[in-house]
């Protein structure tokens, strides 16, 4: 069965999560925690957020990128590919290998209320408690994900704090939670964290 994971790091108040097409924060340690949990994982992402990754790569991952546009460059065709749909995208995994979701807010909202198949089982909500670098600009949040997410999973951690961002982990409600996948992130979110 393929588990379907989102991940995403949202600001606390208001659930933005990008201002100008980049994060308005930088934490080293956030970013070494989402390489960690999609390490050598398919991931799929949107245009905007694979364009934003440096050297359009994450590490030994498979990625997914969603994008209309026709003739669109990837940075490495071997482990890298284009999907316009959630169907090109099933059909492209194997029925026991997992997904992680890692947005921008348009990929998180069609995952969240798209398929069956493909609504995340687990979501690793990481909430940002500081303040954003520059606050001019078109501002990204995932407002309408986080209701989703408050109505239809629950909340299964504690929060796991560091460096101003408490990350916690939600799973569906009324699914079965492949335990492997489960305990794996639940390690990687421990590491040098303060429980709250």
């Amino acid at each position: 069965m393929t588990m379907v994971v989102a991940m995403w790091c949202r600001h606390k108040g208001d659930d933005i999560i990008g201002i100008n097409n980049q994060l308005p924060w930088s934490i080293p340690s956030d970013g070494k925690k989402f390489l960690d949990v999609v390490e050598g994982q398919n991931v799929v992402l949107g245009r905007k957020t694979y364009e934003s990754l440096p050297q359009k790569t994450v590490g030994e991952s498979k990625l997914f990128v969603f994008t209309t546009q026709s003739g669109y460059e990837l940075y490495d065709y071997k482990n890298q590919h284009i999907v316009c749909s959630q169907k090109e995208l099933a059909d492209l995994l194997e029925e026991d290998e997992d997904l992680y979701v890692a947005g921008g807010a348009e990929i998180y909202q069609l995952f969240m209320d798209g398929k069956e198949k493909l609504k995340p089982h687990i979501i690793v909500d990481c909430v940002y408690e500081g303040d954003l670098l520059g606050k001019v600009g078109v501002m990204v949040n995932i407002k309408s994900v986080i209701e989703t997410m408050s109505k239809k999973y629950k909340k299964i951690t504690p929060d796991y704090c560091l460096d101003n961002v408490a990350s916690a982990i939600w799973v569906r409600k009324g699914e079965f939670i492949e335990q492997s996948v489960l305990k794996r992130i639940i390690c990687i979110l421990e590491r040098e964290a303060v429980l709250r």
